[in-house]
């Protein structure tokens, strides 16, 4: 249908003569500008699309982050609340005691 639309010059004379009475000569070189702009981004997405279809085994996929804490994840944080309770204590017996705590730094007063 639209190959017989521009098998003679005639009628490819016809369509540019409508299409500067329709958009002003002003205009043409505008809308020819962004249309290649569009084509020039069609064609950019659709080689990108292509890209991505022929390369799927090379994409890794992204670790799972699990909603659910392992077990070796929740004996390491036992093991952190006992240091810190040990530790918390220790300072404890020592204020009480007045003999300065095992790890603390104390700087000289002015």
């Amino acid at each position: 249908m639209i190959g017989d639309l521009f098998d003679s010059p005639w009628k490819i004379l016809i369509v540019a003569v409508v299409l500067i009475v329709l958009f002003g000569s002003k205009k043409l070189p505008d809308a020819a500008r962004s249309l290649g702009k569009s084509m020039r981004i069609l064609k950019t997405e659709v080689t990108d699309l292509h890209g991505h279809e022929e390369k799927p085994e090379e994409q890794t996929p992204a670790p799972a982050i699990t909603s659910q804490p392992t077990q070796l994840q929740v004996d390491q944080l036992q093991q952190q609340v006992r240091d810190l309770q040990a530790k918390t204590s220790a300072a404890e017996a020592a204020k009480v005691s007045g003999a300065p705590a095992a790890g603390t730094q104390h700087t000289p007063a002015s």
